[in-house]
């Protein structure tokens, strides 16, 4: 009987535990500094996207299906925030070591300026497409924005996000919030990394 009650006991713990919050035996807290984008989205056709290269030819996202896709989206004269964002999506995407190759990066543009050079020749690798910004609202969430009052477009450049190998959008990044790059870097690097090491696909 004792060997019957310590080989239910884990499995009576673990039940007690998920099924009866008022217990205090779940954790209450996440480690994760990206908010789940729930549900998923899946990736829109190329038409309802509308999606173009830099030279004007469609682009079609699913064609990045079979990777982890790290987002960004903001205008084409890329300020600061915008800079930042890209920095930290490929240091993040650097930093994945064997697994590099699992992962690639879009810029979604929202407007028709011109690039500046020195960005386009710093992170070479990072997909550029432009984008309307209603469409892509109708995509990509901003659930960790607050900013009232502000465009479509501006709102957009605020987060980023992780999009799976499947095609789903799953992640979303909030909003700088004064944390500096060398620390906020890291806290996203690290999400990305626990995705990629725990997932079988990509």
């Amino acid at each position: 009987m004792w060997i019957v009650v310590l080989c239910m006991a884990p499995i009576v713990f673990a039940l007690l535990a998920y099924y009866v919050p008022a217990l205090g035996l779940r954790p209450g807290e996440t480690s994760n500094y990206g908010q789940l984008v729930n549900p998923q989205r899946p990736t829109p056709p190329a038409e309802q996207l509308g999606l173009t290269t830099l030279d004007g030819k469609p682009f079609d996202l699913a064609s990045l299906h079979g990777k982890w896709v790290l987002a960004t989206a903001d205008q084409g004269a890329c300020p600061e925030s915008c800079v930042e964002k890209l920095f930290i999506l490929r240091n993040s995407h650097a930093s994945q070591g064997k697994n590099v190759d699992r992962v690639t990066r879009i810029w979604f543009i929202t407007d028709n300026a011109e690039i500046p050079q020195i960005v386009q020749d710093a992170y070479v690798g990072t997909v550029f497409v432009r984008a309307d910004p209603a469409k892509l609202a109708t995509y990509l969430p901003t659930n960790t924005v607050t900013s009232a009052g502000a465009s479509v477009a501006e709102t957009l450049a605020q987060p980023m996000w992780v999009i799976d190998p499947l095609g789903n959008l799953m992640l979303e990044f909030p909003p700088d919030d004064g944390t500096a790059p060398q620390e906020r870097g890291p806290r996203v690097r690290k999400d990305i990394s626990k995705l990629i090491y725990n997932s079988r696909i990509g």
